[in-house]
């Protein structure tokens, strides 16, 4: 144990003398990811009401041969550009984006209205441009109220109570707390939370192993009379503790820049405290561990600082690998995927944020399976150190 502490107090003050690597690993993962996360999610929010807000507009074309439309959309206060463009001319102004939507009364459409005949209307936009979408879908809205409404009035005109055209009346019951309705926002932050333990660690991991070995002192400290157990439990003790440290300032980071986000504005809330923080510390715990030595066996392998770089860069996203997963078939807590390390993480932090019960067993099983594979990882690396092709 001394010789392993001996080593733990070497790696930790050679990391603190880099200050320019111990920037990177403290400073940019931890500190950058909340900042840009905060950032995005304050201006979705802004734009969001924004969008709500605003006055709805677009253009006409032939509103003199709807003038019951026209009133009917301007009383729902849409500020309506009247024109005479045809088709073809709609199709040339929205493309070239001179404007967003269209709306095409053709000249059948009297017509056809006054006999209670479908009467054709053409809505011009383009579905790939994301705020031109949004806007044809709120004037889509409108023409479907418009529509209904024109049908009720033609049923009691004819003597038919309205009502008997519709059989069910479906009405929508949401559960959904505000703390749950802002996962929907904070549903990346897991993401970021993790990246940011695996940086914390991840050029100590590199110095202590391919660094010491491009540096040629690998070969002097191996000839010490130390167990090669000690020698790799105390390097990679040292990276656990910049990892665990980069957890730290990640979670306070989160916390402080959450204070700033206002998701009241849509009906959410978080409980994200400091005593969320330090729940959220202990779940991400027994992962530290685990990201350790998986970057520790990799970093092994390769014979310069360059090299390992390149490899634990593509070895940083296998253990996010599953929260894509998560978030693409919106995966809930299941005492199975407990196995799964950073996925457990994951789903357990989305409980937390969620404010709902975790299970005590869940978390028992969500440690123990990222302490086994750690254990597991941590058996080959010293295997591998113990072999004298790791000087080759």
């Amino acid at each position: 144990m001394h010789a392993l502490f001996t080593v733990f107090g070497k790696e930790v003050l050679e990391n603190f003398r880099d200050r320019r690597t111990l920037l990177s690993a403290l400073l940019f993962g931890p500190l950058f990811g909340p900042l840009l996360f905060g950032a995005m999610v304050s201006r979705m929010l802004d734009q969001s009401v924004t969008e709500s807000d605003e006055i709805l507009s677009f253009s006409i074309s032939g509103d003199a041969k709807a003038p019951n439309l026209t009133r009917f959309l301007e009383s729902h206060g849409v500020h309506l550009k009247k024109s005479t463009l045809s088709e073809s001319e709609a199709r040339a102004e929205v493309s070239r984006g001179k404007t967003q939507v269209v709306l095409i009364v053709p000249s059948e459409y009297a017509e056809r209205f006054s006999a209670a005949m479908p009467a054709p209307l053409l809505l011009v936009a383009d579905s790939t441009d994301s705020q031109a979408r949004k806007t044809a879908e709120r004037a889509r809205m409108l023409l479907a109220n418009y529509n209904s409404g024109i049908a009720q009035l033609r049923l009691q005109m004819r003597g038919v109570d309205p009502l008997l055209a519709m059989p069910i009346a479906v009405n929508e019951v949401d559960i959904a707390t505000p703390s749950g309705k802002a996962v929907i926002v904070l549903g990346f932050m897991t993401y970021f939370v993790l990246f940011a333990v695996l940086m914390g660690g991840l050029y100590l991991a590199i110095d202590s192993t391919a660094g010491e070995r491009e540096r040629g002192s690998l070969e002097a400290l191996l000839c010490l009379p130390v167990a090669r157990l000690s020698l790799v439990g105390g390097k990679i003790l040292a990276t656990c503790a910049f990892m665990a440290l980069s957890l730290a300032i990640s979670l306070a980071a989160f916390v402080v820049v959450f204070q700033f986000v206002p998701l009241e504005r849509l009906g959410m809330s978080t409980n994200l405290n400091a005593s969320t923080a330090v729940l959220l510390f202990v779940i991400c715990l027994p992962f530290i561990p685990l990201g350790a030595t998986l970057m520790t066996f990799v970093a092994s392998f390769t014979r310069s600082y360059r090299e390992a770089q390149t490899y634990l860069t593509s070895v940083l996203l296998v253990p996010t690998l599953p929260i894509a997963f998560a978030s693409i078939y919106s995966l809930r807590t299941k005492s199975s995927l407990m196995l799964i390390p950073s996925l457990s993480q994951h789903l357990l932090m989305t409980s937390v944020l969620k404010d709902e019960p975790i299970a005590i067993a869940d978390f028992w099983v969500s440690a123990g399976s990222s302490l086994f594979f750690a254990a597991f990882l941590g058996w080959l690396v010293v295997r591998l150190w113990r072999r004298d092709a790791l000087l080759g």
